[in-house]
């Protein structure tokens, strides 16, 4: 399981699957994948993902029919229908991904007319273009942590590490140089958190643990 965020990838803990959280590095999830060799049976990328999809909501899921953006790639069909059957009420698309955060409201619709794709995230390309090089199937799974019509503060951009990790320095810099983003941030966050509650319970129901 590859994520962005260490937060995302705690998710995950104790539900019998191996997390990585990359930060949206490349180099992270090569390492990553070298120490686990032959052992990998399939990668799936798993996190949190914006909406480009109109009508999706905070919390909804959605698995991954193909990967576009900064790669091109199909998911493995066998994977998708698994997750599927574990998570019923998720939608099935396109996914975009090209390394960035989509925070502009008008870009995510744009991406959602040109492509087609129904989210948006920053590592299912990589997870795409790893899987390649390995021969192996891959998979992508995301709950929605903002709708298309929302526009996210310029802190939330900054926010991630390249470790993973939360960068308070850099959200704190953002705050300060732009302080009349604050409400909109709090309101993000309290959004983002309710969407992550999402997220735990749907990783439960995923794989199958209940």
């Amino acid at each position: 399981m590859v994520t962005g965020t260490r937060r995302e990838a705690s998710v995950l803990r104790g539900l019998g699957v191996t997390a990585v959280a990359i930060g949206g590095s490349a180099e992270a999830l090569d390492g990553a994948l070298v120490e686990r060799g032959a052992s990998l049976a399939a990668i799936i990328s798993f996190g949190m993902g914006g909406a480009l999809g109109p009508d999706l909501k905070l919390g909804d899921w959605v698995i991954g029919t193909e990967v576009c953006g900064a790669a091109n790639a199909l998911c493995d069909a066998e994977w998708a229908a698994v997750l599927a059957k574990q998570l019923p009420e998720a939608r099935s698309g396109p996914c975009y991904a090209d390394g960035r955060l989509i925070g502009d409201s008008g870009e995510k619709q744009a991406l959602n007319r040109k492509h087609g794709a129904l989210v948006a995230d920053m590592e299912s390309h990589l997870v795409a273009q790893a899987a390649a090089k390995l021969g192996i199937p891959f998979a992508v799974l995301r709950c929605i942590s903002d709708e298309a019509g929302a526009d996210l503060p310029p802190a939330i951009a900054v926010a991630m590490r390249p470790d993973g990790s939360l960068a308070l320095g850099a959200i704190l810099r953002s705050i300060l140089t732009n302080p009349a983003q604050l409400p909109e941030l709090i309101g993000s966050t309290a959004r983002f958190n309710r969407a992550f509650a999402s997220l735990k319970a749907g990783a439960k129901l995923a794989f199958n643990q209940r």
